[in-house]
């Protein structure tokens, strides 16, 4: 058996080394060749940190940029808001008869391919538009920031719920029927005992929301117009143009800032998780 073990062992670690490889040493090649001097982004000739000079000296680059990360905050904010809604109609009322069907729309977007739902977000929108324009409101845009941040919440949404519906089926009723049966009432409940205990679960989900947002193409390039250009837009409309190295300077920020994020991310909810078990052992105790 334990030889068995150890040539499955043998076998296994290769295998994951060359996973692993295959992911990320393709990032890893792109964030030395930011440190190029070269303008060709495949050719090496020096050392050199001219293409971030050049990067925030990009102007259309840099407004891209802080847009996306203003649409990608906002759309993880509202997701979060509306999936943890969501949650709590498909994991706590159980009498609600259509609670099949609500959680069939609320996740359809996980299977529902980007194009169609992007496509069917813009005729939502220019049909809106038609009669507002009617109504006599001018204002509303078809493409444009507000659209863009509404197609996002949309697809977001579902990934979301699924994230927080699942820690709040796992959760133990007994806590809350604890503290209704001391006298406090569902609101109180909630923001209490429930809040705190799926915080990880909604950390969790904003970051994912957050990132999806992020580098979203498909569902941008539908509702996005003029004066709304997204970053992962723009990176797309200059890589067609031809490999620029500003590009390999971006992308090696985006992805120490989002690493960055996940390690903080990671040990807030490992700390969390850790109080926790101790608060559930002490409470045992207790009793």
């Amino acid at each position: 058996m334990s030889g068995t073990t150890a040539r499955g062992n043998w076998f296994a670690w290769p295998v994951l080394g060359l996973g692993f490889a295959f992911l990320y040493v393709p990032i890893l090649i792109l964030m030395v060749y930011s440190f190029n001097e070269s303008r060709l982004a495949t050719v090496w000739s020096g050392f050199s940190f001219k293409w971030y000079g050049e990067l925030f000296r990009d102007d259309d680059m840099i407004n891209a940029a802080l847009l996306s990360l203003k649409i990608a905050f906002f759309t993880a904010t509202g997701a979060v808001v509306l999936g943890t809604l969501a949650s709590l109609v498909m994991t706590r009322m159980r009498h609600f008869r259509s609670r099949t069907l609500f959680g069939a729309l609320i996740t359809a977007p996980l299977v529902m391919p980007e194009v169609i739902l992007g496509l069917s977000l813009l005729l939502l929108f220019v049909s809106v538009g038609n009669v507002l324009k009617g109504m006599g409101v001018e204002d509303f845009q078809p493409k444009g920031v507000l659209t863009i941040w509404i197609a996002h919440v949309t697809f977001t949404l579902a990934f979301v719920t699924v994230v927080i519906s699942s820690r709040m089926a796992e959760l133990d009723k007994s806590l809350e029927e604890a503290a209704m049966d001391l006298g406090a009432n569902r609101v109180k409940v909630f923001f209490q005992i429930t809040l705190p205990i799926i915080a990880p679960a909604l950390v969790s989900g904003w970051l994912l929301a957050f990132t999806l947002s992020l580098d979203d193409v498909v569902i941008s390039s539908f509702v996005t117009g003029p004066g709304s250009t997204t970053l992962p837009i723009k990176v797309f409309s200059s890589v067609r143009l031809g490999l620029n190295p500003k590009i390999n300077a971006l992308a090696t920020i985006m992805v120490t800032l989002v690493a960055l994020v996940a390690v903080i991310g990671w040990w807030w909810m490992r700390r969390e998780e850790q109080r926790r078990q101790r608060d559930m052992q002490l409470a045992l105790q207790q009793g």
